[in-house]
C-alpha cells in the first residue's frame, strides 16, 4: 500500500477481512442452494424448489454490496502488489459464486418438468455428482479466507472426478434415449441438471486460479485444454 501507518494498515485488513467475509456468506448461500436444489429434484419438491429460485435475490444482494466494498477499497487504500490482488480476486469470485448461485436456480426450475411417475437411474447419480461440485466450491472458498495456494491447486485436481460423473450420466442418458423415445423430455431434464453441476466445478476451479494467483502472484499451471466458459 502506498501508505504505511499502523493505523492505515489495519484499516486495510479490516476491509479486506469484511470483504473474505462477505464472499463465504455467498459461497454458504451458493452451496445451501445447490444442495437443496438437489433435494427438491429427488424428492419432487415443487414449493421447496420455488423458495430457491425466490432465494436467489439475496445472492444477487450479496454480490451488489461485494462490488461496492471492493471499489471503494481501491479508491480509498489504493491498494498494491498482494493487496491488490486480494482485493480483485474478491470483486472477480463473487461473481462467479452468483453464477454459482444461479445454476441451483437452474436446477430448482426443472422440479416441476419431471413427471412424478418416472424412474430413470441417473437421477441417483446426480446428488453424488453435486456433493463433490460443492464440496470444490466449499474448500477453494475457504482457500479464498486462507490464503492457501496448495488448497486452491488440490481443489482443481477434484474436478475430473465431476467431470467423469457428467460423461457417465451423458451416456446413461443416451441409452435411455435411444431405448425409449418416451423418456426423452424426463432425460433431457436431467442432462441439464448434470450440465448445471459439471459447470459448478468448472467455476469452482475457475476460482482456485485466482485465489492462486491472489497468494502468489503467479498463475496456475495450464490445466490442460478445456476451456471453461459461461
Amino acid at each position: 500500500m502506498q501508505q504505511t501507518s499502523g493505523h492505515t494498515i489495519k484499516a486495510f485488513d479490516d476491509d479486506i477481512e469484511r470483504l473474505r467475509a462477505l464472499i463465504s456468506q455467498m459461497g454458504g448461500l451458493a452451496e445451501h442452494a445447490i444442495g437443496e436444489a438437489m433435494r427438491c429434484l429427488v424428492e419432487r419438491d415443487a414449493e421447496g424448489a420455488d423458495k430457491i429460485v425466490a432465494n436467489d435475490k439475496k445472492l444477487d444482494a450479496l454480490e451488489i454490496e461485494t462490488e461496492r466494498r471492493a471499489v471503494q477499497l481501491i479508491a480509498l487504500r489504493a491498494p498494491m502488489a498482494g493487496d491488490l490482488r486480494d482485493v480483485v480476486a474478491a470483486l472477480k469470485i463473487s461473481g462467479v459464486v452468483e453464477r454459482i448461485g444461479d445454476y441451483a436456480k437452474n436446477i430448482a426450475r426443472r422440479v416441476q418438468q419431471l413427471d412424478n411417475g418416472t424412474k430413470i437411474e441417473p437421477l441417483s447419480l446426480l446428488p453424488e455428482m453435486a456433493r463433490i461440485a460443492t464440496s470444490m466450491v466449499h474448500d477453494v472458498l475457504d482457500a479464498f479466507v486462507e490464503r492457501d495456494a496448495e488448497a486452491a491447486v488440490r481443489v482443481c485436481k477434484r474436478d475430473q472426478a465431476v467431470d467423469d460423473f457428467y460423461d457417465s450420466i451423458f451416456r446413461t442418458l443416451l441409452t435411455h434415449m435411444m431405448e425409449n423415445p418416451q423418456n426423452i423430455g424426463q432425460a433431457a431434464h436431467l442432462l441439464f441438471v448434470a450440465k448445471n453441476l459439471e459447470r459448478v466445478g468448472d467455476h469452482a476451479t475457475n476460482i482456485a486460479e485466482m485465489v492462486y494467483y491472489a497468494a502468489t502472484g503467479k498463475h496456475m499451471a495450464d490445466k490442460g485444454d478445456k476451456k471453461v466458459v459461461e
